[in-house]
């Protein structure tokens, strides 16, 4: 790929790229035979590492040297250890800021955001619910650490509302405070070249339709984990569907309650979701067709 795309699916402007390059070599472009820089899906996956790290908190030339350093952990390692999810474990049951925050950087700094978000936080954010439900987890340990992965996945998600892209509109209806998998939906999303805008928990449904009357977006996802937040909505749901590719998500949310509002249902883990939306949605984000649509 050339410059400008590799720029808009990772949301880092080209001077910033050239900058990586020439300074720290995190780039290694093939040159064709008219003299243009191409790069590889390893210069992505060395950018997407790089600015893993530096959300983090790293320092440009760490951060470079740790990206680089990580490619072949990576390639080594299609999924985050077994290990790395039990330190988290422990870190939440401690109140280890430092010790959870350690084991989220090695994770970021070897891993693609996908995999971490598939192989380490819905697991770790799972464990937190069932382990509160059977009071394994108390009250406090589940507000610390679904509050550190929160600033965690927020500090990702710098700038990705930024580019060309398909923009989805992401939001918790009215009562619904929970909204890690949705951020993650959109961090997945994000990762396939298109822009969010995060309304977050507990928005009410007005207001999500009046900010996409503003901004036109090619989807819309109320995400919940109890379909009681939405039975007294079904009308707004409606509407909003009549004038947005609109989808329901999250536990809550049933493929009988998704049709008779006219939306999608977006079923499985956040990144799976992510994907099906991708494939069911035309080049510039409208939904190819009705069944492709139902399909996501």
């Amino acid at each position: 790929m050339r410059i400008g795309e590799l720029s808009r699916i990772t949301g880092v402007r080209p001077e910033l790229l050239r900058v990586w390059e020439r300074r720290y070599g995190l780039l290694r472009p093939a040159r064709t035979p008219g003299g243009f820089r191409e790069y590889t899906p390893d210069d992505r996956r060395r950018v997407e590492r790089m600015t893993n790290l530096l959300a983090a908190g790293y320092p440009a030339a760490a951060a470079a040297r740790l990206a680089v350093a990580g490619e072949g952990a990576t390639a080594a390692s299609a999924a985050v250890p077994d290990r790395m999810v039990e330190e988290l474990r422990r870190a939440a049951q401690r109140y280890d800021e430092a010790g959870a925050n350690a084991v989220l950087d090695e994770a970021l700094g070897r891993f693609t955001v996908e995999t971490v978000l598939e192989g380490l936080i819905m697991p770790f954010l799972r464990y937190l619910g069932s382990g509160w439900e059977a009071g394994e987890v108390a009250i406090g340990q589940e507000h610390f650490a679904t509050a550190l992965v929160r600033g965690r996945l927020l500090g990702l998600a710098r700038s990705w509302g930024m580019g060309s892209g398909p923009r989805a509109i992401l939001a918790c209806p009215p009562g619904e405070l929970h909204d890690l998998g949705l951020i993650a939906f959109g961090l997945a999303l994000r990762e396939r070249g298109w822009r969010i805008t995060l309304l977050g928990a507990n928005t009410p449904l007005a207001t999500v339709g009046e900010t996409a009357r503003a901004l036109a977006p090619d989807l819309v996802v109320i995400a919940t984990v109890d379909d009681a937040r939405l039975l007294d909505h079904r009308d707004e749901i409606a509407a909003l569907a009549g004038c947005a590719w609109t989808a329901l998500a999250g536990p809550g949310v049933t493929p009988e309650l998704a049709r008779a509002t006219g939306a999608l249902p977006l079923l499985g883990s956040p990144t799976t979701a992510a994907a099906r939306v991708v494939a069911a949605a035309g080049p510039r984000g409208a939904p190819l067709s009705g069944e492709a649509g139902a399909a996501a």
